[in-house]
């Protein structure tokens, strides 16, 4: 456990410097296309100038994203989920079992959020232990018992005790900020680029759009990819050594694999921080391609095999 989270220590600072090294390519390549000049002799002169220029900026961009996913990345995942604080007398039973599960695992007790969503689902966010919050749809509290909410909190705090969150957090903010990112310029692209270098201003919006949209759709996917399927695994089995019940996740796990309602306030970003992927309940081919937990009935497989060795 204590080789995991040094793993997923080194994995964050790996996908920090990751994040950086392709904003300053990105940077270089549109510092050489914008820094170019073209003579009237019909020749282009390149500048070596402009590619430098834009290794700093886009390093300048990477380090400030890096630094917002650090420190308000969790707030933001909150609030694009449509979470709020969850009243400690309307959701007592969560609250006592989310602070149960704290005390036994030696962590302080993570904030806790309600999502007024009727699709079951639950995830744990934040950069460590002491900053961390778990939320939980309104549609997972009404279908669970308290001995399969156990299993699925303990499940999310897994993760907060492993440091999934941090590296996931930081992996969704920086995917989305790339996102964001694409659309505004493509916007630009589109609708902007009046007057004489409307041209060049165009094709830059259009080169720095499909570079951050690259970001966005291939390389961030590729990065969750890398990180989510082993991790949700890792914390199955380390939230039933929490619970020292297998029992409870394994049914949690068949009322979620049984779910036909889409999570409403999902995205790409976040589906990963997810204990059920939120994009294997939508129809869309395209969903599928960004699947990052492994199938729900292999899951409970292996936890079977847990709870079968623990008869023995």
């Amino acid at each position: 456990m204590y080789r995991q989270v040094a793993r997923n220590k080194r994995r964050s600072v790996i996908v920090v410097l990751l994040f950086i090294i392709v904003w300053m390519g990105i940077g270089a390549l549109l510092g050489f296309l914008l820094g170019s000049t073209r003579n009237l002799d019909g020749t282009t002169t390149r500048s070596l100038g402009g590619v430098v220029t834009g290794i700093v900026i886009a390093a300048v961009l990477a380090l400030a994203a890096t630094s917002f996913a650090l420190t308000s990345g969790s707030r933001l995942v909150l609030a694009a989920s449509g979470a709020h604080a969850a009243d400690p007398q309307q959701y007592q039973v969560l609250h006592d079992v989310v602070e149960a599960l704290a005390i036994g695992d030696g962590l302080p007790k993570p904030a806790v959020y309600v999502i007024d969503d009727p699709s079951p689902n639950a995830f744990a966010t934040g950069v460590s232990p002491k900053k961390a919050a778990i939320a939980a749809t309104t549609g997972l509290l009404q279908m669970m018992n308290r001995e399969e909410l156990e299993g699925v909190i303990g499940h999310e705090m897994s993760h907060i005790k492993n440091y999934d969150v941090r590296l996931i957090l930081v992996v969704a903010t920086l995917v989305g900020l790339a996102g964001l990112l694409a659309s505004i310029i493509w916007r630009t692209a589109f609708y902007g680029g009046r007057g004489r270098d409307s041209g060049q201003i165009v094709l830059f919006a259009i080169a720095a759009g499909v570079l951050l949209s690259i970001v966005a759709v291939i390389v961030g996917p590729l990065i969750q990819f890398a990180l989510s399927r082993s991790r949700e695994s890792l914390a199955d089995a380390s939230g039933v050594e929490l619970t020292r019940n297998p029992v409870g996740l394994i049914s949690a796990l068949r009322k979620l694999s049984a779910n036909d309602k889409p999570f409403a306030k999902f995205n790409h970003a976040t589906a990963a921080m997810c204990i059920d992927d939120p994009l294997q309940h939508h129809d869309g081919w395209y969903h599928h391609l960004f699947d990052t937990h492994p199938p729900i009935a292999a899951r409970i497989a292996a936890l079977e095999r847990i709870s079968q060795a623990q008869t023995v």
